[in-house]
């Protein structure tokens, strides 16, 4: 073999062996979900690349073998060239310089570039790898024997299913390289983060209810339906605790003022649920019952508070305002890190705007957190430092917190008292 013809041959070596490099690391770091919408609009190379991928141990052993192969040919030509032209001192030189090539014209710069566009790359090389794969697959079979009697003998106990924490980083992470913006990055993790929340995360308590007494006259229930401006009302019978029923303002003029019909005939059966309810399945259950509203038990048999349709809705859009609402924002912004807080503004959402683990708190409501720092029922003025953040109770109504003043501090030294 001449020395033009010794060069290149060890040219196309070193050519293949990028080539299978470049592969690997395609089939290795694609995006499927990538392929697949390509594959449904009829890119016949992506449909291609999705098959061999669904055959990845056969195909990486192709590729290795295939590696190997040139790696050793290009090897041994450049050992043969190197002693022909220096003798002695060839096979040192042929050693560093065929190192010093497959390393980064077979292996670092085919990686790197393929790294950067695996998609593309595994359409380009499916077609090809598809016959190597066929001309290989006695040795693919071999290999793939060893490798399953190896797994036997070493298995592998861990769970490979994507945890929601891993789903919710991948959605932060396509939101920061500009894959989603804003508002699809929150549609997202509030569906993502919808089943965690139970009924009793998202109610409205009892004593912001609004509800009449089954033996409450027509004058007396329109006074409510006009001071609340809702168009249903919970009706009772003794107290709040023996919810009986719902009724629907239209029902109620049409069917009770106009038509003098009695408040029990036109009201509709109440959905008791427990407060432990995912709202992932109350959803579900209005839905089954044709119910927009659920009165959520306090496990004594109490009304502990309800949850409407529309609460479960602004869990995944957040807040929803119609035309009759007095738009009162939960959160103010004072200054840098300073809020007033109403004590019906979520507290999951405060704490993730004061970034503290809401698993740092055993409460689902501003009322029940301050309670649980204070170890007492709360009064005006008093406050605790936690996470280096001070709150302070403003505003109170009997027994519940009426709003707050939330502060970060300088020094983030955290006393609880």
């Amino acid at each position: 073999m001449s020395n033009t013809t010794s060069i290149i041959f060890m040219a196309v070596m070193v050519a293949f062996s990028a080539y299978f490099s470049a592969t690997e690391t395609a089939f290795s770091s694609l995006n499927k979900t990538r392929l697949k919408v390509l594959a449904e609009k009829g890119d016949k190379k992506a449909i291609l690349a999705l098959e061999l991928s669904d055959k990845y141990d056969k195909m990486i052993t192709s590729i290795l073998i295939g590696n190997n192969i040139v790696n050793i040919a290009m090897t041994s030509v450049c050992t043969l060239l190197f002693v022909h032209l220096m003798a002695d001192a060839g096979a040192t030189v042929s050693t560093i310089v065929s190192t010093v090539v497959v390393l980064i014209f077979g292996e670092i710069t085919p990686k790197s570039l393929a790294k950067e566009m695996p998609e593309k790359f595994a359409m380009f090389s499916a077609p090809f790898l598809r016959v190597l794969m066929i001309l290989l697959t006695p040795f693919s079979f071999v290999f793939t024997t060893l490798k399953n009697l190896m797994g036997k003998v070493i298995r592998n106990t861990d769970d490979r299913r994507m945890t929601q924490e891993e789903l919710l980083m991948l959605v932060d992470e396509v939101q920061q390289e500009g894959g989603l913006d804003e508002d699809e990055h929150e549609l997202l993790r509030s569906a993502i983060e919808f089943t965690d929340r139970d009924a009793e995360d998202i109610l409205t308590h009892r004593v912001d209810l609004e509800a009449v007494s089954i033996h409450d006259n027509a004058r007396e229930i329109s006074k409510v339906f006009d001071d609340s401006r809702f168009s249903r009302l919970l009706v009772y019978d003794e107290d709040i605790d023996d919810i009986v029923g719902v009724i629907h303002q239209s029902d109620f003029y049409n069917d009770c003022v106009m038509r003098g019909k009695d408040l029990s005939e036109i009201m509709s059966e109440p959905v008791f649920v427990p407060k432990s309810l995912k709202i992932s399945d109350l959803l579900k259950l209005l839905q089954k019952k044709k119910s927009h509203i659920a009165i959520v038990n306090d496990g004594y048999g109490g009304t502990l508070g309800i949850v409407t349709m529309e609460d479960i809705l602004e869990e995944l859009v957040g807040e929803i305002w119609d035309e009759h609402d007095e738009v009162v924002e939960d959160i103010r912004s004072e200054g840098d890190n300073v809020w007033t807080v109403s004590g019906n503004a979520d507290l999951y959402r405060l704490l993730d705007k004061m970034d503290i683990d809401e698993d740092a708190v055993e409460s689902a409501s501003i009322t029940g957190w301050i309670m649980e720092q204070l170890e007492k029922v709360p009064d005006v003025g008093d406050s605790f430092v936690m996470c280096g953040w001070k709150v302070t109770v403003t505003a109170t109504d009997e027994r519940r917190v009426q709003e707050i003043r939330v502060e970060q501090l300088e020094n983030h030294e955290e006393n609880d008292g």
